[in-house]
């Protein structure tokens, strides 16, 4: 761990990093990649120390409430943040300022800040976005090594859900010959339409590889998997989108189950609905008693 200090916080998006880097292990980590010139050890976290500051100044500044969002590149329930605080710290300005919220995760330690998370969506809305990938928490614990198991997280996301927090799920990455199959991706859709999920992401069955996570995802496959790294190169070379070679089955089965069961499974809709800021009906009333327009003729 190490603090820096940084010029800013939001994106142009209204997306924030409170963390650099990140301790949770998973093989396929796109942040990894060299594109993102993160200067240090992925495992030697990055803490913004003027990051909380920073956001409540970004947050007076803006002339319209919107969405914050957060996850992107870096877990935010990393192990570290229940040392630091600064998502909790983040949460409460976006509470206290009346702006919503949408997390993606992988962890159940979001579950420390369910609180927070209530109040948000009682006044605007809070969105948690879930990851799940394997249906076998066997695979779970290689792939993903030092975060919640997909049993923990389909518990978490059933937790939010009786919290009446939406969740949307990503179904990424799928990993050619290791979960690219028809009793996993069933299994991960089952625990989808258990858990009331709003809605599921998924690009294609598949992943990305480029330089900076592909050579570390290549020395995990050799560790965890011998010999799959040489199929890997036999079949797909240096390209940069890895497509399983049952793609079109599972990405049928996944269409026709959403279908069936009422989840969302358009990306471009679940994007506007991520970022689709929403006023609740009491945060509508007490504006239009400022304005002097809730009155009786």
């Amino acid at each position: 761990m190490h603090y820096v200090k940084v010029k800013g916080i939001l994106s142009s998006k209204n997306g924030m990093n409170l963390y650099r880097g990140c301790a949770h292990g998973c093989i396929y980590c796109d942040s990894r990649s060299k594109c993102y010139h993160m200067e240090h050890d992925f495992e030697d976290i990055e803490v913004k120390e003027n990051a909380v500051e920073l956001l409540e100044q970004a947050l007076l500044r803006k002339r319209k409430r919107c969405m914050i969002g957060t996850g992107a590149m870096t877990d935010p329930y990393i192990p570290l943040e229940l040392e630091i605080g600064n998502v909790r710290k983040a949460l409460e300005l976006i509470c206290r300022y009346g702006f919503g919220v949408t997390m993606i995760t992988k962890s159940n330690r979001i579950l420390r800040d369910i609180d927070l998370l209530q109040k948000i969506n009682e006044k605007t809305k809070c969105v948690v976005q879930m990851t799940l990938t394997t249906y076998d928490d066997d695979l779970c614990k290689k792939i993903e090594p030092n975060v919640s198991d997909t049993k923990e997280r389909f518990e978490t996301l059933k937790r939010l859900r009786d919290a009446g927090i939406p969740t949307v799920v990503w179904l990424s990455p799928i990993l050619p010959f290791l979960n690219d199959t028809k009793e996993n991706i069933s299994g991960i859709l089952d625990m989808c339409v258990k858990a009331g999920v709003y809605g599921v992401i998924c690009f294609g069955m598949g992943l990305t590889l480029r330089e900076g996570n592909r050579e570390y995802f290549y020395k995990q496959l050799d560790k965890l998997f011998p010999g799959l790294k040489e199929r890997y190169i036999r079949l797909f070379g240096n390209q940069y989108i890895i497509e399983s070679p049952n793609n079109a089955s599972l990405m049928r089965l996944f269409h026709q189950t959403c279908q069936k069961h009422g989840i969302e499974h358009d990306n471009e809709r679940i994007f506007r609905y991520l970022n689709e800021f929403e006023e609740k009906s009491a945060v509508r009333q007490l504006s239009l008693l400022d304005f002097g327009l809730s009155g009786g003729i």
